[in-house]
């Protein structure tokens, strides 16, 4: 199912033939370098890279027989390449092959997610500089709590991606290396130069102490930055979903010409995109436990770690791939109601400006607990009874004796809470000219 949700070139990457080239590409590496030492023939590995050939269904076919998918690939090359075979696979054993393959693989899976990232960062800093100076309505516990800027939201999801994209760096660090050290990690059969020049040919790093395999934390590393990269992934779809409710109709994903929204229902237009993303990043999330279960081998190695991998390391980058770019399509083309955030935040009759209320009472020298009490008073009969809160403050003399009229009712404008929005997107990396 999981092709469903990939993008054909992306997949093709995890192919069993695009394993079965970075195989071959481990093998010549190693023969290079055994060449340069002087233990292989430059003709002999001339001759295999020229003739070597990759037969999918050969290779199956003979696993089929063999029971051994590195045997069953390495026997269907000697067959394309002759007498020069022999020094194929040479001193090698199969995690050498197929440990460092994984490197080049989770190494360039890590660059085509993290451009994901750029290209959903850039739309992000584009839409929060356009809407820094939107107001809305901030929820703390989903109730109504002060105006804030809707260009502070994005803001606040292009500053977690980028979070998300150090952390993939990192693990894509961990997880871009080899290792060519033999049945137990010893060197062997051959000696660390060789590794030392065929992972260098490769743009890998050496495993520090390797075993018959590379580490399986490094892995469990990579998973993990992808499943935190998810649950940023689900923080922004959840709030599109919540902003887009009947009730709120503040935001609303994409709605294309002749989409249908319900099969029941014509008026319907749900946010299948932003459900969906939720729904998948709990998929993502779970692929992290099975690369935790994947660290803990017996002794040296054991094979348990391989089944695992091969459905959880490509399915999970291929899911973060698509993710990534539904989230880009759904914030670019996302519909912003302004006028439903400006009747929000004055759906409450003005409480949502009480704290300032409260501020200028005590800066006139009442005590907190007294300009606490009358503020407190007036939101909670406002609340109750659906009431002006803004005009029972101004008919109260215990505060216009203390805040002139004019004074009071400038307490009650938007643009007081947006006047630190541009030093905030600064600290974010956004900013006008850089988008411009």
């Amino acid at each position: 199912m999981i092709e469903r949700y990939a993008r054909k070139e992306f997949a093709d990457a995890f192919s069993l033939e695009a394993q079965y080239r970075r195989w071959l590409e481990v093998e010549i590496a190693v023969l290079d370098a055994l060449a340069e030492a002087g233990t292989v023939p430059q003709e002999a590995v001339e001759e295999i890279r020229r003739r070597s050939v990759i037969d999918v269904d050969r290779i199956l076919a003979i696993e089929a027989t063999v029971r051994h998918d590195v045997v069953a690939f390495t026997q269907a090359v000697a067959e394309s390449v002759g007498p020069a075979a022999r020094y194929l696979h040479y001193g090698l054993t199969s995690s050498d092959v197929v440990d460092t393959a994984w490197g080049i693989a989770l190494r360039d899976a890590s660059d085509v997610l993290l451009a994901d990232i750029d290209a959903l960062q850039a739309v992000l800093a584009r839409r929060a500089w356009e809407e820094r100076r939107t107001p809305v309505i901030g929820r703390t516990h989903g109730i109504h709590a002060e105006p804030t800027s809707f260009g502070l939201k994005l803001a606040l999801w292009h500053a977690e991606l980028g979070r998300d994209r150090e952390r993939l760096v990192r693990a894509r660090g961990a997880v871009a290396v080899g290792k060519i050290a033999g049945a137990v990690g010893t060197y062997a059969e051959l000696p660390p130069e060789i590794e030392e020049r065929a992972l260098a040919r490769l743009g890998l790093a050496p495993e520090t102490v390797p075993t018959q395999i590379v580490q399986r934390d490094r892995h469990a590393e990579w998973l993990f930055s992808l499943a935190v990269l998810g649950a940023t992934l689900e923080k922004i779809a959840t709030e599109v979903r919540s902003l887009q409710r009947s009730e709120v109709r503040e935001l609303e994903e994409p709605f294309a010409a002749g989409q249908k929204g319900s099969s029941a229902m014509p008026h319907k237009r749900n946010p299948v995109v932003a459900e969906r993303i939720c729904g998948l990043a709990r998929l993502l999330r779970g692929y992290l436990v099975a690369g935790l279960e994947d660290v803990a081998l017996w002794h040296e190695r054991d094979i348990s770690h391989s089944s695992v991998e091969r459905v959880a390391l490509p399915d999970a980058a291929l899911l973060a791939d698509f993710l990534l770019r539904d989230m880009t399509w759904l914030v670019g083309g996302m519909k912003i109601d302004r006028q439903n955030m400006e009747r929000n935040i004055w759906r409450s009759g003005g409480l949502v400006f009480s704290q300032r209320v409260l501020l200028r009472l005590v800066e006139t020298g009442l005590s907190r607990e007294d300009a606490y009490a009358i503020v407190q008073s007036h939101a909670m009969a406002a609340l109750a009874a659906g009431g002006d809160f803004q005009g029972a403050l101004l008919s109260d003399p215990r505060v216009t004796e203390r805040i002139p009229a004019e004074e009071l009712r400038s307490l009650f404008d938007v643009r007081g809470y947006l006047g630190h929005v541009d030093e905030i997107l600064k600290r974010a990396g956004i900013q006008g000219e850089a988008l411009s």
